[in-house]
């Protein structure tokens, strides 16, 4: 009996001896590890989550007191040594304190196998900064001592809708060489008007910086019109730049060995001073226009012959910014037949701002033979460089129709002054028959029937008609707001429809597309150009309490619109934000 038990204890003991190290290999680990518990407020700490099998959806602490400057980057490592695998897993962050005191790393996260683990927290001392002058620079160290983005604009205090320069450069130390850089936050220069100038050739540069000798690179360019008066910030432009940094290591040939990193440098924020435009001496007829102008209006030709057509031109033409403001209208006589204008622009923006000229094109008809006058029209911008308004006057030009029928007061005037003595002959009506056969048509008479009565009181209805007609057309020529919202709206179909020809054509599509939108909320908003910017469109139409869906959309045509001054963009995606943009204005219109 004790020998048959004695052999079921050491079966048990066996059992347990090999399931103990299955059991130890099983066991999960899950760790925080802080290259150092105490530092400098301007020294780095290096933080480690690391776990001995692999695991999902991963939730870091918040870091509070310290910033993140570099990471997550994630390591991983796996081994076989006598038959046993071995396997590591690590979430690794550098970071910077923000204040001096004692912080603490909080819990960290991870589900493996279905469970979810947690860190254990530690505590950090930062203390004041430290001095270590013999103590060897990190890679990340130099990094930040030899890359600086710098963002150089033109003007601090300029007018408004005066041109604005910003160009981002990129000071890089002899000590350390860029192999590539990515965009992380492009800037959306919201109350700006904004148009990007291509960098097509980085090329690299002699410079000082802070008084030390740097190479610098051109990364940027923009030209940016203010669209509203006081303090307008510019927001930063971040970049990751991979930097490669040369270490104290030399290799088997005596050779530097180099060290590659990653850095987030940014530009910070710029605040520029925009001044309004002076009320002393400002034209009643001013439209916005901010530059140095000449301004003029022409014929294709000054003789013609009636149904014939000729080409009148407003041109403007100049540096500032074309075409932000609209041109002065023709004053045509009544008894011309003119077409809509079509407006066109032939404009270049390089680095100090727009340059070349817009044209409105309009094409008349006359009817009738004789001299019609184009009277002087005036044109008035702001010139910001003396800060003083200038108004420009067109000539006068003279229309003379050769050929063609005379007007009806034309012929009254003519018949009246040459009256003549006609001399009978006797033989003036031999035309007439005397026996015109005529037969009977009926018992009905035309004098005291329906008809009869019908014209007669005819006109009598027609004068009240004819008097209100009058003080409508008279109401709506008065109503400058409802004729802007009108033209407005008018632009807003040929600038969409102009969209739609130029499918293919990028650049040509997203401006007639811009100005399309721009147009179509300024017919049904009542918003003048200066008020544009995406947050006070968004807030009137909430206001408007249109759907958030096409609000969204509104707003992602416009950045749309935008991004494609400087990103390419492919047929397709050009036919859906045309589709959208009929969708958006089809819905928009619906509920304003």
């Amino acid at each position: 009996m004790l020998r048959y038990f004695g052999s079921f204890w050491s079966l048990v003991c066996g059992v347990f001896l090999l399931t103990l190290p299955l059991h130890a290999q099983d066991e999960v680990t899950f760790e925080l590890k802080l290259s150092k518990e105490k530092l400098g407020i301007n020294e780095r700490l290096k933080v480690e989550f690391s776990m001995n099998k692999d695991g999902d959806n991963f939730t870091p602490p918040p870091f509070e007191g310290f910033k993140v400057v570099m990471g997550p980057s994630q390591s991983i490592s796996s081994s076989w040594i006598n038959g046993k695998r071995s396997f590591s897993k690590t979430y690794s962050y550098i970071l910077v304190p923000t204040a001096r005191g004692k912080f603490t790393i909080k819990q960290a996260t991870i589900e493996i196998e279905g469970q979810v683990y947690k860190t254990l927290p530690k505590s950090v001392v930062v203390t004041a900064a430290v001095d270590k002058p013999n103590d060897e620079k990190s890679v990340d160290d130099i990094a930040d001592e030899s890359l600086h983005l710098v963002a150089e604009v033109s003007k601090g205090s300029p007018y408004l809708n005066e041109a604005v320069t910003v160009i981002y450069k990129l000071y890089v130390s002899p000590n350390i060489s860029v192999t590539n850089y990515r965009p992380l936050d492009n800037p959306k220069y919201n109350n700006f008007w904004s148009q990007d100038i291509p960098v097509t050739k980085h090329t690299a540069q002699n410079g000082t910086f802070k008084g030390k000798p740097y190479r610098y690179v051109v990364l940027k360019r923009v030209v940016l019109y203010p669209q509203k008066a006081g303090q307008l910030e510019i927001e930063p432009l971040s970049l990751e730049i991979f930097v490669d940094v040369p270490t104290n290591r030399r290799d088997f040939f005596g050779g530097r060995i180099y060290t590659q990193t990653s850095k987030t440098v940014s530009a910070g924020k710029r605040t520029i001073n925009v001044k309004s435009l002076p009320e002393a001496g400002k034209p009643a007829n001013f439209g916005g226009a901010v530059g140095e102008f000449t301004f003029s209006v022409s014929t294709s030709k000054n003789q013609l012959n009636a149904s014939e057509s000729l080409q009148a031109m407003v041109e403007v033409s100049g540096k500032g910014n074309l075409k932000l403001f609209q041109l002065p209208e023709l004053e045509l006589p009544s008894s011309l037949e003119v077409y809509e204008p079509e407006y066109n622009e032939n404009v270049r923006t390089n680095i100090n701002g727009m340059d070349g000229k817009v044209t409105d094109n309009y094409t008349i008809v006359p009817s009738f033979r004789g001299k019609y006058p184009i009277p002087s029209i005036t044109f008035s911008y702001f010139n910001p460089k003396t800060s003083r308004y200038v108004t420009l006057d067109s000539d006068e030009i003279n229309i003379e129709v050769l050929e063609g029928p005379e007007s009806t007061e034309s012929t009254s005037s003519i018949s009246s002054v040459n009256k003549q003595l006609v001399v009978p002959t006797g033989k003036q009506f031999h035309f007439i028959k005397l026996k015109p056969n005529l037969t009977n048509i009926g018992s009905q008479t035309f004098f005291g029937s329906n008809r009869f009565y019908l014209l007669l009181f005819a006109p009598l209805l027609l004068i009240p008609i004819a008097v209100f007609s009058f003080k409508k057309r008279e109401a709506l020529a008065s109503d400058i707001e409802g004729n802007k919202i009108k033209r407005a709206n008018k632009l807003a179909k040929k600038y969409l429809f102009t969209a739609r020809k130029e499918l293919g054509n990028k650049d040509a599509f997203y401006v007639a597309l811009e100005k399309g939108l721009h147009n179509y909320l300024k017919a049904k908003l009542k918003i003048e150009t200066a008020e544009f910017s995406k947050e006070k469109i968004t807030s009137i139409l909430e206001e408007k309490q249109v759907n958030g869906a096409d609000i969204t959309g509104f707003i992602a045509l416009l950045q749309n619109c935008e991004m494609a001054r400087y990103s390419p963009f492919s047929d397709v995606e050009m036919q859906q934000d045309y589709a959208k943009a009929s969708e958006v204005i089809s819905n928009l219109d619906k509920q304003l």
